[in-house]
C-alpha cells in the first residue's frame, strides 16, 4: 500500500483554502504580523523585556477581541503603490487650488478680523491634528493584522497632509498679515493658554495615554477625529466661506474627502470586530461613554469663538450621528 502525495497548492496558502490567486493588496499586507498571538513571546526577545510585555498587555490583552483579525478588509484595499497614486493626483488638485487663489491676491482681501480667528482658532489645529496623527500611527503600531496597521499609516499620512496645508496657510498669511502668524512659539502660546484651546487639549493629550490599542482606535476613529473633523472641515468651512477665504474652506474641503475614507475603514473594522465577537459591543460601547464627553467639551470650547456656537454644536453633533450609524447602527 503506497502513501498518496500531498495535494500542491495551485494558489498561494496566504488566503487560505480558498482555490483563488490573492489580489495585489492581499499579497503585500496578509499574515504580515507574524508577532500577533505569538508564544511565549511576541518579538524574538527575553519574554520579560518591555516591548515583548508591552504589546502582550496592550494588543493580546486587549478587552477588544477576535479569533481572527485578518479576516478584516480595508474597503479601499489600499497599499503603498495605490495610496501614493491616490495622494499624488490630490495633491496636484490641491496645489492648483492654491496657484489660483493665490494669482487673485486672496488673502490681501480678507477682513483684519476673520484674519485674528484664524490665527487663534485655524493655525494651531496643526498642533490637533498633529496629535491624531501620532495616535494613527500607535493605533498602527500595535494593530493585531497589518490589514488594520496598513490602514492607519496611510491615515496618519493624512494627517500630516493636511497639517502641512495648514502651516502653509500659516506663511502664506504672514506675507500680507504680520509674521506672528507664522511664528511657531506665538501660535504655542494660543495652543497652550488661550481658553478657546484647553478642553481639546486636554482631550487630546489624554488621547496620547490611551495605550490598549483597542481603546487607542476607538476613541480616536469612533469618537475624537470625527468630532474635531466635523467641527473644522465642516462648520469652520461654512465660517470660511461666509468671510470670503475661499483657499481655507477649499484646503479643509479637499481634506475631508481623506476623513471620508477613514470613516468608511474605521466603521468596517467596527462591524468587523461585532460580527466577530458580540462581548465586543459592550466594550466599545464602553470606550465611547467615556470619551464622548471629553471630545464634546472640546468642540464646545472651540464653538464658542464662532459667530453662532449653538448651530456649530449642532452641526458637528450630526456629522457625529451620521457617522455613528455606519458602525453602530444607531437610528
Amino acid at each position: 500500500m503506497t502513501t498518496a502525495a500531498p495535494r500542491r497548492l495551485k494558489t498561494w496558502s496566504i488566503t487560505g483554502d480558498t482555490r483563488r490567486r490573492p489580489t495585489e493588496y492581499e499579497a503585500v499586507t496578509g499574515r504580515f504580523h507574524y508577532h500577533f498571538n505569538r508564544k511565549p513571546a511576541p518579538f524574538d526577545l527575553d519574554p520579560d523585556s518591555a516591548i515583548n510585555r508591552w504589546y502582550l498587555k496592550h494588543r493580546e490583552g486587549s478587552p477588544l477581541q477576535a479569533d481572527d483579525w485578518e479576516g478584516f478588509r480595508d474597503p479601499a484595499a489600499l497599499n503603498y503603490r495605490r495610496y501614493i497614486a491616490l495622494q499624488h493626483d490630490r495633491e496636484v488638485y490641491a496645489e492648483g487650488v492654491v496657484d489660483h487663489y493665490e494669482a487673485l491676491d486672496h488673502d490681501a482681501r480678507l477682513d483684519p478680523t476673520w484674519v485674528e480667528t484664524l490665527n487663534r482658532i485655524y493655525v494651531p489645529t496643526r498642533y490637533a491634528f498633529h496629535v491624531l496623527q501620532i495616535t494613527s500611527l500607535y493605533v498602527g503600531q500595535l494593530a493585531p493584522s497589518a490589514y488594520i496597521t496598513n490602514a492607519a499609516f496611510f491615515q496618519a499620512a493624512d494627517e500630516l497632509r493636511a497639517l502641512q496645508w495648514i502651516a502653509y496657510r500659516a506663511k502664506s498669511l504672514s506675507l500680507t498679515h504680520g509674521t506672528q502668524l507664522a511664528n511657531t512659539e506665538a501660535t504655542r502660546r494660543i495652543w497652550e493658554s488661550d481658553e478657546a484651546w484647553q478642553p481639546a487639549r486636554e482631550t487630546l493629550e489624554r488621547l496620547l495615554l490611551a495605550y490598549d490599542w483597542g481603546e487607542a482606535f476607538t476613541a480616536l476613529n469612533l469618537v475624537v477625529k470625527p468630532a474635531l473633523d466635523a467641527l473644522f472641515k465642516e462648520a469652520f468651512v461654512d465660517l470660511a466661506t461666509a468671510n470670503r477665504d475661499g483657499l481655507t474652506a477649499a484646503l479643509l474641503q479637499e481634506s475631508r474627502v481623506d476623513t471620508t475614507r477613514s470613516q468608511v475603514w474605521s466603521a468596517a473594522l467596527t462591524r468587523y470586530a461585532l460580527a466577530a465577537n458580540p462581548a465586543n459591543r459592550a466594550v466599545i460601547d464602553d470606550w465611547v461613554a467615556k470619551w464622548r464627553p471629553l471630545a464634546d467639551r472640546g468642540v464646545d470650547g472651540l464653538a464658542a469663538t464662532f459667530p453662532d456656537p449653538a448651530a456649530s454644536r449642532r452641526r458637528v453633533a450630526d456629522s457625529v450621528a451620521a457617522f455613528d450609524t455606519q458602525w453602530a447602527g444607531v437610528t
